[in-house]
């Protein structure tokens, strides 16, 4: 723990105070690292999702197909479909369905997919529609057209 006093001077205040400020160097957390080869290894220094206290965050899931580690061919279609299917496996991994799913967000590079992207979306979620954002952003890594990261209960 480092604890650190602040003494402002008077010339910036009517009155001088001091002020504590105590911060940990880290917070202990236990969690569960979520691992399946149904879909695509992490391609930097992170895991495909974690448990923690009742719910399960996912990294962004990138359209890659999870044996070869290649992106799959085609447009916003076949990139959204494959990105389903690889947050599919984790749902499995994780022993939930897309119904336990309270948040995504979304990243598309081009926002004139939006419509096409909505529809498989839509059609993967069905009547349990979870909370959303979703944005236009420059560039995705190996330069993808779709990313989706999740946030989910753990219990039905």
């Amino acid at each position: 723990m480092f604890t650190r006093t602040l003494r402002l001077a008077p010339t910036l205040l009517k009155t001088p105070f001091t002020r504590t400020l105590i911060t940990t160097s880290r917070m202990s957390a236990s969690y569960q690292v979520v691992s399946t080869d149904k879909a695509p290894a992490a391609i930097g220094p992170y895991v495909q999702a974690v448990a923690h206290n009742g719910l399960i965050y996912s990294s962004g899931s990138i359209p890659l197909d999870p044996q070869s580690m290649e992106v799959v061919p085609g447009g916003i279609e076949a990139q959204t479909n494959q990105v389903f299917k690889n947050i599919s496996g984790l749902l499995t991994a994780s022993g939930i369905t897309p119904a336990q799913i309270l948040k995504t967000t979304c990243f598309l590079k081009d926002m004139n997919d939006f419509v096409a992207f909505n529809k498989i979306y839509a059609e993967f979620f069905g009547e349990t529609k979870p909370a959303r954002s979703c944005v236009e952003v420059a560039r995705l890594p190996k330069d993808v057209l779709v990313e989706i990261e999740f946030i989910a209960v753990a219990k039905p």
